[in-house]
């Protein structure tokens, strides 16, 4: 039977299990777009194609599974860029479906054409430009499977308008085997006991966890070894959420803007373990006086993320769910247990750590901005799910709400972009609709994507809204002053 290429492009979606896509019509991608209506996949019009790419981005986190986008050529392609380099940086599985003028004309400066493939080659996770019909099918389903495995990030498919109107026959394909494209999912066994007999020697471990754990939905197993051992967990700010943040063993945030008691304990402790990170220089600082006394055990599905940033004593390139299981399962059979006399004083030290310098702010008679996240704990009994902005607005809710759960905490930490929550908070709520959704904004960066405001309007999402109001881009005059 033969389909357009538009039809095929739907029935790849279909068979990908998309329920939801993001985006701004166009030109490039109106037979797409007629194909669409015809479906039961929802679409949701967003006002502006960042604000789309974001909003597939907070859905993608909320529903744990790829978001898409889809956009127009030319300036509707480019304007997905700043999007698709902070899913980029937080490694979040988006497929991006951009339009582009017919094949005959690309490279002749045709009205709305860009070279988007050669753009985002640097903050996509792989891109395509489709050249004949024929690879159609078994590309989209390449850029699912790529978006989603090993270290998840966004993929770019540039969809030429001659493509998409085409013919061809089509029946469904197997499931993408890609030579060249192979991630490490099982750790090895002889790095494993590498690192167990470093647990066995700690006197003074420290956990810390990442964004990494969350994608690999190994919380359960993370917090499981970690009261096994009876070690203390701090978290990136990706990883906030991993850990439970009302739990006795938990430090809180490490780094620039974490806690005393986090970078004390890194900075003493004697064996770090990294899980999911990417020890970032908003961790470390200095890296040659970043956990000066530990030996460093390093978990993660990117081989390229072990080393770029600090030496490691055991690497483990692995999933950090089946690293996590393994390590439980010979800690189980072999009754591995810290020392309780050096545990016991190792954590009366952190104790003192946090009992002498608290989270803590001036009280006054106005309302503080940390007072307006503390008390939105106390009312949403730390449900909702959190999204915020970039900037001061974004630290206070890292540190004073408290995340006990995965998936709860949606911002952009990697690239740090301002007007991220309000459309992020939109994918998460078409995402989950029975859920509390909320978005900590400042006023500075609430105005960068606030057109997307008409967008939860028009589909009467139940989106909150907390626009904590300096009159500054505070982060910047903090750092001025």
């Amino acid at each position: 039977m033969k389909l357009t290429g538009a039809q095929i492009l739907i029935e790849i979606l279909k068979q990908e299990g998309v329920d939801t896509v993001f985006g701004i019509t166009g030109g490039a991608i109106i037979d797409i777009f007629d194909e669409l209506a015809k479906t039961d996949i929802k679409h949701i019009m967003a006002r502006h194609e960042q604000g789309a790419v974001h909003a597939a981005d907070g859905y993608a986190r909320a529903k744990r599974k790829v978001g898409v986008c889809l956009v127009t050529s030319g300036p509707g392609a480019t304007n997905t860029v700043t999007g698709l380099t902070s899913a980029y940086m937080d490694s979040i599985p988006l497929v991006v479906l951009t339009g582009q003028v017919p094949t005959g004309l690309i490279g002749n400066d045709a009205f709305q054409e860009a070279d988007i493939v050669g753009i985002t080659r640097p903050c996509t996770k792989h891109n395509y430009l489709v050249k004949s019909i024929e690879d159609l099918a078994r590309t989209v389903k390449e850029a699912f499977y790529i978006a989603r495995s090993g270290r998840p990030g966004p993929v770019l498919v540039d969809l030429p308008k001659d493509i998409i109107q085409a013919r061809e026959d089509y029946k469904p394909l197997p499931p993408p085997s890609l030579k060249s494209y192979r991630p490490t999912y099982r750790p090895n066994r002889k790095q494993l006991n590498k690192a167990l007999k470093l647990i066995q020697e700690a006197k003074k471990p420290v956990i810390f966890a990442g964004g990494g754990v969350i994608l690999s939905e190994a919380s359960v197993e993370l917090t499981h070894f970690a009261r096994k051992l009876n070690a203390p967990v701090t978290g990136s700010l990706m990883g906030l959420g991993a850990f439970p943040g009302i739990d006795r063993l938990w430090l809180g945030m490490l780094g620039m803007h974490g806690t005393y008691q986090a970078n004390m304990s890194v900075g003493a402790c004697d064996l770090l373990i990294g899980v999911g990170v990417r020890f970032d220089d908003r961790v470390t600082g200095k890296v040659d006086t970043f956990a000066p006394h530990a030996r460093i055990i390093h978990i993660d599905i990117d081989p390229t993320s072990i080393r770029k940033n600090i030496m490691v004593t055991v690497p483990i390139v692995a999933d950090c769910k089946a690293t996590l299981t393994e390590l439980n399962r010979l800690m189980d059979a072999e009754g591995l247990t810290l020392n309780p006399e050096n545990n016991k004083r190792w954590l009366d030290q952190i104790a003192e750590w946090k009992s002498a310098f608290p989270l803590a702010y001036e009280q006054k008679d106005i309302i503080k901005p940390q007072y307006v996240i503390e008390r939105l704990y106390e009312l949403t009994e730390g449900k909702a799910i959190i999204s915020t902005e970039v900037g001061q607005n974004q630290m206070w809710a890292a540190q004073y709400y408290h995340f006990d759960r995965p998936n709860a905490f949606l911002t952009s930490g990697g690239l740090g972009c301002m007007g991220f929550g309000l459309p992020a908070a939109i994918g998460a709520q078409v995402a989950r609709p029975k859920e509390l959704v909320i978005d900590i904004a400042g006023d500075g960066s609430i105005q960068m994507n606030i057109q997307e405001l008409a967008t939860a309007i028009q589909y009467k999402l139940p989106v909150k809204i907390i626009i904590l109001n300096n009159r500054y881009l505070g982060m910047v005059r903090q750092w001025q002053e």
